[in-house]
């Protein structure tokens, strides 16, 4: 008579060689998750990188792929993956999905498939460093569980959609080095979000910033290497959160004598534009980590104190301005 011992030996040994033979007995992943990967996987040409979305194995346990507590995918990750080719449509057969980047793949190319409207449980979206073409697809604004876009360093071309405005729950907006033209929306001063990212930065944005970004503080905004002109001082104020203003490489022009700052900046940069008057004494009281107001058009004294002698003259070349860090001023007005 076998003992109690034996058979559960026999047991465990019994299920061990089925799970060994039937691998999917053992598989926590969606099955319908797994074909879209793979299906993903074959229109990108099978790349190297993906090596381990192997069908005999659980996708839950791939690179660059995350399920969720109920085994489905819910993030998508792949850095400097050499992939090629258009992003392919079955990426919207992953309801499931929360985060999808795709960073430093210059060879992913074409626009953005529309089937990226179907994942309405996206909220992180970024592809950087790719060579994705067309405009910014209008299905994008109807993706109201998005917190973060990023679609930087591509070629999206066209304006910016003033829709964007009405993603409630975003809270980051990043379209740097892209090729889009046209104003900045007035529509982006009714951002819902507390706090606010926004870099457009090296584009060929044309025109003035709308009086509507006044209203709002942006945490970080970067316009800077556009086309911008006109009165940037409606983007500072004393109770304001911003820690980063970066308007440099553009046609700016305003006083900036009576400008009040946000005792959180951290980063001003101004350079090459056309903005004259006196730098503020309130800049001796903020904490700079960068301070540029290199070649436009203001005059008088550095004020002295705070971290503003702390950076090298190169900061304020281009200036009639005198103090340190540059000559003395009465040796400027001697001469």
């Amino acid at each position: 008579m076998e003992t109690p011992i034996i058979k559960i030996i026999c047991l465990i040994s019994l299920i061990v060689f089925s799970t060994f033979l039937h691998p999917s007995l053992s598989e926590l992943c969606n099955p319908e998750d797994k074909k879209a990967l793979l299906q993903i996987k074959q229109a990108l040409n099978n790349p190297s990188i993906l090596a381990s979305w192997d069908p005999q194995t659980d996708c839950c346990d791939w690179l660059y792929v995350q399920c969720n507590d109920n085994h489905r995918i819910n993030s998508i990750i792949i850095e400097n993956g050499k992939l090629e080719g258009p992003i392919p449509p079955q990426v919207g057969n992953l309801p499931y999905l929360k985060v999808l980047e795709f960073i430093t793949n210059p060879k992913l190319t074409g626009p953005i498939p529309p089937t990226i409207a179907k994942l309405k449980r996206l909220q992180l979206f970024r592809i950087s460093k790719a060579n994705i073409t067309g405009p910014i697809p209008e299905f994008i604004a109807e993706m109201k569980s998005l917190k973060s876009v990023e679609i930087s360093s591509a070629r999206l071309t066209g304006q910016i959609l003033s829709s964007l405005s009405g993603l409630s729950n975003l809270t980051e907006l990043n379209l740097n080095r892209n090729l889009l033209t046209g104003p900045i929306p007035s529509s982006f001063g009714e951002f819902k979000g507390e706090y606010f990212f926004l870099d457009l930065s090296r584009n060929k944005l044309l025109g003035k910033i709308p009086a509507s970004l006044g209203k709002r503080t942006f945490d970080v905004i970067d316009l800077s290497w556009n086309r911008l002109e006109g009165d940037a001082s409606l983007l500072f104020g004393p109770k304001r959160s911003t820690w980063k203003v970066d308007l440099s490489m553009n046609s700016f022009e305003f006083d900036i004598s009576n400008v009040e700052f946000a005792k959180t900046l951290e980063f001003l940069d101004i350079n090459h534009n056309k903005i004259f008057g006196r730098l503020p004494e309130g800049l001796t009281q903020l904490s700079l980590v960068h301070f540029n107001v290199s070649y436009n058009r203001l005059t008088g004294e550095i004020p002295q104190g705070g971290d503003l002698q702390r950076f090298d003259a190169s900061g304020y070349r281009g200036n009639d301005l005198c103090g340190p860090p540059l000559s003395r001023c009465d040796v400027v007005t001697a001469l």
